[in-house]
């Protein structure tokens, strides 16, 4: 009898280990990374120049990166735009960056270095294409740029782009009817307010804090786009499809526009990596950003603007798989 009672007693002592065992296996699971490690190493993220709406996003978005990804050493690199930034990522100079679609589209198209190893993890927001002038300028529309001394971007920036391909489809050879100045966005307000520029190009998020700061201290005034404008443009096809019409607030730059909305040209932004990066880095990363979204567009505006909904479509690149993966995660 004893014995027996032995035997159910160290029957039951086993049991109950084994369920402890158990329970103690599914805690493990659920708090500690035993699948797939976490993101580590280092990458680098280029963005634009300091004063543009990549750049203080980037710096912005940084400091979510560091709290997601504590393993992870996130370095910033300026860049003069778009063009830039899309052939580093191509030929691994950097890991992520930021890009206009129709830049990313003219890239696929030439088949520049490492193209085809582009993908696209998030739409972000659109940039809207501002074209500057003094409040007294005799500039109304793009065709009245004629033999003007004009601000049109770095050789390696999105405004230069789509600069020279409003002015064609004004009927202006950007290269002779008038004078280019290669500025960015860092230097384009100063000289303008100076007299050392007659108008400037910019593409970027609104507001653009250079474009404010500048509106604060000078009279200027945004010159419109009109839509016929736009069509010219998509009627060239290929990349210019990326392009479309689009009206900038009243109160995207007060000073500047009294009030009045202005016509004007907008293109998406798209992050974008390659398939040389790790799915669960591209995953992480894809997370912090729309994550972060509110937090950020407290300080820079158009990071309101990246959408959940419409974030997946990153035309013209296929979308990357770690980012694929996030978006199913977050699937209703």
């Amino acid at each position: 009898m004893l014995q027996a009672l032995s035997r159910i007693g160290r029957r039951r002592t086993l049991q109950a280990c084994a369920a402890l065992v158990v329970v103690l296996g599914l805690l493990l699971w659920w708090l500690l990374p035993l699948g797939e490690p976490a993101p580590n190493g280092t990458l680098t993220f280029s963005t634009g120049v300091r004063s543009g709406v990549y750049h203080r996003y980037g710096e912005r978005l940084k400091g979510d990166l560091a709290k997601d990804l504590p393993q992870v050493s996130i370095q910033l690199q300026t860049s003069e735009g778009s063009q830039q930034n899309i052939a580093r990522v191509a030929t691994g100079k950097a890991d992520f960056t930021i890009a206009t679609t129709d830049a990313l589209a003219t890239y696929l198209r030439d088949g520049k270095p490492g193209a085809d190893r582009l993908r696209g993890c998030v739409r972000l927001y659109d940039d809207y294409i501002q074209l500057v002038v003094p409040r007294n300028s005799e500039v109304r529309k793009v065709a009245d740029l004629a033999g003007k001394r004009v601000g049109v971007g770095q050789p390696g920036s999105g405004v230069r782009l789509v600069a020279d391909r409003l002015m064609t489809a004004a009927g202006l050879d950007p290269a002779t009817d008038v004078t280019p100045v290669p500025d960015g966005i860092d230097t384009m307000p100063t000289r303008l307010e100076n007299g050392l520029l007659d108008a400037f190009f910019w593409s970027g998020g609104l507001p653009t804090s250079a474009v404010q700061e500048l509106s604060d201290r000078f009279a200027i005034r945004l010159v419109p786009l009109e839509a016929s404008l736009v069509k010219e443009l998509q009627a060239v096809g290929g990349s210019a499809r990326y392009y479309r019409s689009a009206v900038m607030p009243a109160d995207a730059y007060r000073n500047a526009q009294q009030g009045q909305a202005v016509p004007t040209v907008a293109v998406a932004n798209v992050l974008v990596t390659t398939d040389r990066t790790d799915p669960a880095m591209t995953e992480a990363f894809t997370r912090t950003v729309i994550d972060s979204r509110d937090r950020i567009g407290r300080e820079v505006h158009a990071a309101q603007l990246v959408d959940l909904r419409t974030a997946i479509y990153t035309d013209p690149l296929p979308l990357h798989e770690g980012a694929r993966r996030y978006y199913r995660s977050v699937k209703p």
